[in-house]
């Protein structure tokens, strides 16, 4: 039996902390930043974590489970 792949764009996107978290990048910092208050880009800027309704199908992705 061949090995799973692991899908592609998931990978470029989430990595996974210490403790078993999965960290994600914010939408939306890309362009038509003008109309976009400083605060919000400011905001948008950290990194966040997925919901925990998320996780598994990410990690199924990810090839975790």
């Amino acid at each position: 039996m061949p090995k799973m792949k692991t899908n592609s764009s998931a990978k470029k996107r989430f990595t996974i902390t210490g403790s078993g978290k999965i960290k994600r990048k914010h939408a939306f910092k890309s362009h038509i930043l003008t109309k976009k208050t400083t605060k919000q880009k400011r905001n948008l800027t950290y990194a966040g974590t997925v919901h925990k309704a998320d996780e598994t199908n990410i990690k199924l992705l990810l090839n975790m489970k």
